[in-house]
């Protein structure tokens, strides 16, 4: 056991630091201390020694460089059980420094705020890094709190005064390896944006224990901050497949200006529509498979209001995720206390999507291409019409958020039918005019959307004799022409995009 005598304060943040000071004073431990830190504490009435004093040198380059001075760094580092270490500290009259607290300077923060690049400089921690470090490497002597987040630990061990065991010191310098590795990971990620590679950064600190994972007998875990995504307003605690959910609806919506709502079950699209009002937008994205609704996911691109709150009430849903909510459509919604009410923040971006294969990761680029494609042509005779040029585009928005194969068909900007995870597209055909057929929604006039090229033109064929007047496909097949051919003598639209929209 070890009994703190002296402390180097070093914090961005004051906040909560008062109450440590007090019990510091009481248990007559020595306090060094540098710049707005020092300031601080001894304008507060508190005895403390400025690291000007200690080294021998002022605070240079506008505080750049101020604990970066073997009297400081050798009174975190020396080892207290060797007669060297002890014999050389005492030559150079350097204090024993047993306790470092640091809170770093806030560089995420600037970052998240749209922080200048000069802004975003002076905000990368050198000394407090430093300190860091070398209290977590000598953890078997020196106690470090790395994080404002971790004074409550702090407070227990000045509460018993002021006494750490070993493993206790070594638990606290995990989570200051923890905090270090989470800071220059934000750094290196800034600063890594704009490379061809941008390399693989990972921090498993922010995390969010589930439930259990996809099934009970797995355990789940969320690593990240939800809370920079949306804020929970209400309802049961967010589950591993209600993540997987809601990351799927959020980047669907995401590809709709105008007033549209989606339901998804199993990460895709079960029905979604625009219309001039989300009123309007519920009832047709319900009415395209009101059976797959139960249980799922809503989300919109508007705010929810009374309206709308009382329709989408009359069904069971698990999760609704909207900009915002009024008072009136909140308390209707809440009425059901296990619903999960989401309200998106703007302005988050997406990491780069990461999937974990054998014993590595494939990591790729947002699939962010946009349904205006600068490749795109009518390969046909006949052109499509106004509306129907509106409902490819629509239809091939959806196609891309749809699990390959995938076939998707559109009516007048809603989704009236779906084939996805085929292995074959013709399966996928046959499956999403079944399901339009099953709900008694009009396949006559109806567009179809493609994720990949048709590799045969039996799919034209099939969305022939369906009614389907127009299709939009990425081409690239050896036998494209085929399709051509055949929509030529039928009389339909076929439009090629030149960008495949895979979603394994």
């Amino acid at each position: 056991m070890k009994r703190i005598q002296t402390a180097l304060i070093s914090v961005w943040d004051k906040e909560g630091l008062m109450p440590l000071l007090e019990k510091m004073k009481q248990l007559d431990i020595k306090i060094f201390s540098t710049g707005g830190t020092y300031k601080f504490i001894r304008d507060a009435g508190f005895s403390v020694t400025a690291v000007e004093d200690l080294t021998g040198y002022p605070s240079v380059f506008g505080g750049r460089v101020k604990t970066l001075h073997p009297a400081v760094m050798g009174g975190i580092l020396f080892r207290r059980d060797d007669a060297s270490d002890e014999e050389e500290r005492g030559r150079f009259n350097i204090p024993s420094i047993d306790l470092v607290v640091v809170d770093l300077y806030p560089f995420r923060e600037v970052l998240e705020a749209g922080g200048t690049e000069e802004e975003l400089i002076e905000k990368i921690d050198i000394g407090g890094i430093t300190l860091i470090r070398a209290a977590a490497k000598n953890y078997h002597d020196v106690v470090v709190i790395p994080e404002k987040g971790a004074y409550d630990l702090l407070d227990e061990i000045l509460a018993k005064g002021g006494v750490t065991g070993l493993s206790e010191r070594r638990d606290l310098a995990g989570r200051a390896f923890d905090v270090t590795s989470g800071y220059d990971i934000a750094i290196n990620s800034h600063f890594s944006k704009d490379k061809d590679t941008p390399p693989l950064m990972v921090h498993m600190s922010e995390h969010l224990p589930l439930r259990y994972g996809e099934n009970p007998h797995q355990r789940g875990l969320f690593y990240g901050n939800l809370n920079r995504m949306m804020t929970q307003l209400h309802g049961k605690a967010i589950s591993y497949n209600n993540l997987l959910d809601i990351d799927a609806a959020c980047k669907l919506i995401d590809e709709f200006s105008e007033p549209t709502m989606a339901i998804l079950k199993h990460n895709t699209a079960c029905g979604i529509a625009t219309r001039s009002h989300l009123t309007t937008a519920w009832e047709a994205a319900l009415e395209a498979d009101p059976l797959s609704a139960f249980g799922g996911v809503i989300i919109a691109n508007r705010p929810i209001e009374q309206p709308v709150a009382e329709m989408i009430h009359q069904i069971f849903f698990e999760v609704i995720i909207a900009p915002s909510f009024s008072d009136e459509a909140l308390q209707t919604l809440q009425a059901k206390k296990n619903r999960i009410i989401l309200q998106r923040k703007q302005g988050e971006n997406y990491t780069p999507p990461m999937r974990n294969v054998m014993n590595g990761y494939l990591v790729q680029d947002p699939d962010v291409a946009n349904t205006q494609y600068p490749s795109m042509k009518v390969v046909t005779n006949r052109k499509p019409d106004e509306r129907e040029y509106e409902d490819l585009l629509f239809a091939n928005a959806i196609v891309k958020h749809t699990r390959s194969n995938a076939i998707v068909l559109v009516n007048q900007r809603q989704m009236i039918g779906s084939g996805t995870g085929q292995t074959s597209r013709i399966d996928a055909m046959k499956q999403a005019i079944a399901k339009a057929k099953e709900f008694n929604l009009p396949l006559e006039g109806a567009v179809v959307a493609s994720d990949a090229f048709f590799p045969f033109s039996d799919n034209v064929e099939v969305a022939h004799q369906a009614g389907i007047r127009a299709v939009i496909q990425p081409g690239g097949s050896v036998r494209d022409q085929d399709s051509v051919d055949l929509c030529n003598k039928l009389d339909i639209t076929m439009i090629f995009t030149g960008i495949r929209h895979f979603k394994h």
